[in-house]
């Protein structure tokens, strides 16, 4: 859109959901609207305020914003990145986009893996600050905006958190405090031309937001459920249950092992591996497209509330962690050795692992450490890449990423560290970035209430010891929730969505998994060591060890880059995983 004089362009993404009040307020200002939709507000309110309109905002957006008078560009990313912007640069110009696609197919990148990503995002499971997987491409952070002109690009942070301040008053009146500020976020989320519907995991998130959008909504929401056979890994039961409370026009789907040969299509649209959870989004996502434009979602109420087992872990790390350090090694530490996993969701092996292996760091190390647990930690990097590749990277340690901001000024206690490390690395490199592209691969928009910047602002002035209490987590959040749900809801353990990807692995897609292994890409680059790998797969396969998150790993950077380091089509890499899948097994 341009502005009327035609000296301003602007290029949009995303939602801007105080738009109705900004308009109102522009017009009182003078400003003459043509059409009544959310983009000629941002023409406008740059008009009048320059850069500086970002911060007016409350949405998710993304947009690029050319004004021919000054000749600069304005590129801007929303408070938490909901939205995605990638940019690159060269002597003479530069290029931005919503997908790094678009970049390659201009003509403007040449695909060449960035081995400083590649080895961050193998521990972190997120590719860090302004790095992709793609050289040279960089990605705009959350809460910035960026201008380039004459002089050069100015990269600029507009938003910034603190956990220093926090509510003062009983726990019941910050409880109703939350209950209130939720309602009208969601009630601003459902600002829509057309209908809107929800995820339902059937977990405390998407079960409040659900049951609150019901009340605001004319007639029965739409909610859409995917769930699996194997029982210790389906949430569809409780999902059913509240969708049942709620009264919504409910849709739900079982998916199995052959959902893995969806990956191509994923990792196209995300440009980069797909994690376990994009599957769940994907398929919601397809199955929601066919009723429903636009869905509720409750992205990021672990992050704001303490809901993963780790914030309350590290409590018991430290004291397990009293036990003089000989004794668990020599004793716990021998028997955890020859432990068989069992496959099972947060299986008892795994967990006395993490407790066992947690107790030997402390603070910012520790949370670091949990981080890539599952995935690869440092130690484990050292065996994965090669020695060349190790060489290449010059000591780089993917903890510096998460101290940086672990140890930032504006954080006090143990559990506002954590949270605040997951809203500045996790939500943006990761969950976020993973929930639009699922989405909008079926033209499907996502929005998170939760992660709307000045909800964000309140739950992260709530004292932390309303969030975990004598060890039950997201306590405030499940004391609104009791207002509304069922408490078998409302109790339950923390699950978060699933597949039994160690049990098809050894079973259905276990000639594929050889194969992947066996055909290695990058190992033949040079990046991987083969015998890592083989070992990696031989004692997943055995029963000896559960790698299943790791084996993902690798399955989905084999797919990424046949797709696009070597430019196969998606129907080429489909008719290689299948070859691989239907070879005799050995």
């Amino acid at each position: 859109m341009k502005s009327r004089n035609g000296d301003i362009a602007v290029v949009f993404n995303g939602e801007i959901y105080n738009y109705p009040a900004l308009r109102k307020q522009l017009e009182s200002e003078g400003a003459e609207f043509r059409t009544g939709c959310d983009t000629e507000v941002l023409l406008h309110l740059y008009e009048r305020h320059g850069e500086r309109c970002v911060e007016r905002l409350d949405g998710m957006f993304a947009f690029g914003l050319w004004d021919s008078r000054t000749r600069a560009l304005l590129l801007a990313r929303d408070h938490l990145g909901q939205k995605p912007v990638f940019y690159y640069e060269w002597d003479d110009g530069f290029g931005f986009a919503s997908e790094i696609k678009a970049l390659l197919t201009a003509g403007l990148v040449q695909p060449a893996i960035d081995l400083e990503a590649l080895y961050h995002y193998v521990s972190l499971r997120f590719i860090p600050e302004q790095l992709s997987l793609f050289e040279r491409v960089r990605k705009l952070p959350a809460g910035h905006y960026l201008v380039r002109d004459s002089s050069g690009v100015r990269l600029q942070r507009y938003w910034e958190l603190s956990c220093r301040t926090k509510l003062e008053g009983t726990e019941r009146e910050i409880t109703e405090e939350l209950d209130q500020r939720l309602s009208l976020t969601i009630a601003d989320h459902l600002l829509s031309d057309v209908p809107v519907g929800a995820f339902l995991s059937g977990g405390i998130d998407s079960s409040l937001i659900t049951v609150m959008m019901t009340r605001e909504s004319v007639e029965p929401p739409r909610t859409f459920s995917i769930g699996v056979k194997e029982r210790s890994f389906d949430e569809l039961p409780f999902a059913r249950r509240v969708a049942r409370q709620c009264g919504t026009d409910h849709r739900e789907e079982i998916v199995e092992a052959d959902v893995v040969r969806l990956l191509p299509s994923m990792v196209w649209h995300l440009e980069e591996p797909a994690d376990p959870f994009g599957v769940g989004v994907y398929l919601a996502s397809r199955l929601a497209s066919g009723n429903v434009k636009v869905v509720l979602s409750g992205d990021g109420g672990d992050e704001l509330f303490a809901g993963y087992d780790r914030y309350y872990g590290n409590y018991l790390a430290d004291i397990y962690a009293s036990i003089p350090r000989f004794l668990r090694e020599s004793l716990v530490g021998r028997v955890l050795r020859i432990m068989p996993d069992s496959y099972k969701y947060k299986s008892l092996t795994q967990r006395l692992r993490w407790i066992h292996t947690m107790a030997r760091y402390a603070g910012g190390d520790r949370y670091a450490e949990s981080m890539s647990f599952l995935r690869f930690t440092e130690e484990a990097k050292r065996q994965l890449f090669t020695e060349d590749a190790r060489r290449q990277l010059n000591g780089l340690d993917s903890k510096e990423k998460i101290l940086e901001h672990f140890e930032a000024a504006n954080v006090n206690d143990l559990v506002d560290r954590m949270l605040y490390t997951d809203l500045m690395t996790r939500i943006p490199g990761h969950l976020l970035p993973i929930v639009d592209r699922m989405a909008m691969a079926h033209s499907v928009e996502v929005r998170s209430p939760f992660m709307e910047h000045r909800m964000v602002e309140f739950a992260m002035s709530i004292p932390s010891r309303l969030k975990i209490r004598r060890g039950r987590l997201k306590h405030i959040l499940r004391e609104v929730a009791a207002r509304y749900l069922d408490q078998e809801i409302v109790s339950r353990q923390k699950q978060g969505f699933g597949f039994p990807l160690a049990y098809w692995m050894q079973a259905e897609l276990r000639p594929m998994m050889l194969g992947i292994v066996r055909d290695s890409r990058l190992v033949e680059t040079g990046i991987f060591a083969r015998p890592y790998l083989d070992r990696l797969l031989n004692e997943h396969l055995s029963g000896a060890r559960d790698h299943n998150y790791r084996l993902w790993l690798v399955l989905n950077l084999e797919v990424w880059y046949r797709l696009y380091i070597e430019g196969s089509s998606l129907e080429d890499v489909r008719e290689w995983m299948i070859r691989l899948q239907t070879a005799p097994a050995r």
